[in-house]
C-alpha cells in the first residue's frame, strides 16, 4: 500500500503552471530518489495515469485520468451542479467565487467563476488549497472531525506568505471562531493582496466534503462587503450542499438566519 500511496503521491505536483514535469523535477519535489520515481513512474505509465514526451522526456497526464474523471463527473455531477451557483455567487458579490472539494490532506478547486472587474482575483481551476492557509480550507476544518484537526495541526505548517497563520494555538482559536460564525475569513495568507471568506460544504451525514468561497483583491474589502459575502456564501453553502445530496448540520442554518439578521 505505501508503494502505491507514493505513486499515486507523484501526480499531486501536476497542475495548471506544471503541466509537464521532468524525472529529476519530480524525485526533488517529491522528496524521493531518481530510481525510485522512475519506478513510480513507470508504473502510473503502465496504467495510463501519466504518458512521456518521447522528444522531451517530460511527463504529463496520462487519459485514464481523463477517463476517470469523465465518469466521475457523469456519474455524480460536481461541475455542473456546482456552476449556476457559483454563477450567482460572482454576481451577487461582484468577485471571484469558486468551490473545492476535499482530496486527501488538502482541498482541490472543481469550479471557478472569476468577477467580472478589471480588478479581480485569478483562482486556477485544479489549485490545491492548503487547509491552513486558506478560508476554504479554514472553513472546511472548523466543522471537521476533532481527531482529523488534531492530525492536520501536527503535521508543519508551510509560511506560504508573511501572513500564514502557522501557530496550531493560534490557528485553533480561528477555528473556533470560523465554527461559531459559520463561515471563515483569511487575509493573504495564501496569497498576497488576497483577501478570502468561505464557508463548508456538507455531506449527506452533516461532515464537512468541501468548501465554497469568495476571494476579492484586500484593496476593495470593507466591512460591509466582508459581510455581505459572509452571508452570501453560508447560503450559497447550504444551497450547493443540498445540491450534491448533502444536508448542513441543524445549528448551521441557525448561523446563517443569525448572520442574515
Amino acid at each position: 500500500m505505501q508503494t502505491v500511496e507514493k505513486a499515486l503521491y507523484l501526480l499531486d505536483f501536476f497542475d495548471d503552471k506544471h503541466p509537464e514535469l521532468g524525472l529529476s523535477e519530480l524525485a526533488r519535489l517529491a522528496g524521493m530518489d531518481k530510481a525510485t520515481t522512475h519506478r513510480m513512474l513507470t508504473a502510473l505509465a503502465r496504467a495510463g495515469m501519466v504518458e512521456q514526451q518521447p522528444a522531451t522526456r517530460l511527463y504529463r497526464l496520462g487519459a485514464t485520468i481523463l477517463r476517470l474523471a469523465r465518469i466521475r463527473e457523469a456519474t455524480f455531477p460536481v461541475t455542473a451542479l456546482l456552476q449556476p451557483i457559483l454563477e450567482a455567487l460572482a454576481a451577487e458579490t461582484g468577485e471571484t467565487a469558486h468551490a473545492s472539494l476535499q482530496a486527501g490532506p488538502s482541498l482541490a478547486n472543481v469550479g471557478v467563476v472569476e468577477s467580472a472587474r478589471s480588478s479581480r482575483v485569478f483562482v486556477e481551476p485544479g489549485l490545491k488549497l492548503p487547509l491552513h492557509a486558506t478560508a476554504s480550507g479554514n472553513a472546511f476544518l472548523a466543522f471537521s472531525d476533532p481527531a482529523f484537526v488534531a492530525h492536520v495541526l501536527a503535521q508543519p505548517l508551510a509560511a506560504i506568505t508573511p501572513d500564514t497563520i502557522t501557530d496550531p494555538a493560534a490557528l485553533r482559536e480561528r477555528l473556533a471562531i470560523a465554527r461559531r460564525d459559520g463561515f471563515a475569513h483569511v487575509d493573504q495568507g495564501f496569497e498576497v493582496e488576497v483577501y478570502g471568506i468561505a464557508a463548508p460544504l456538507f455531506g449527506p451525514g452533516g461532515d464537512p466534503v468541501g468548501a465554497i468561497a469568495v476571494a476579492t483583491p484586500t484593496h476593495r474589502m470593507t466591512g460591509e462587503l466582508s459581510g455581505k459575502i459572509a452571508r452570501a456564501v453560508m447560503a450559497a453553502a447550504v444551497t450547493a450542499s443540498r445540491a450534491m445530496g448533502g444536508e448542513p448540520p441543524q445549528d448551521y442554518q441557525m448561523r446563517l438566519e443569525r448572520n442574515a439578521a
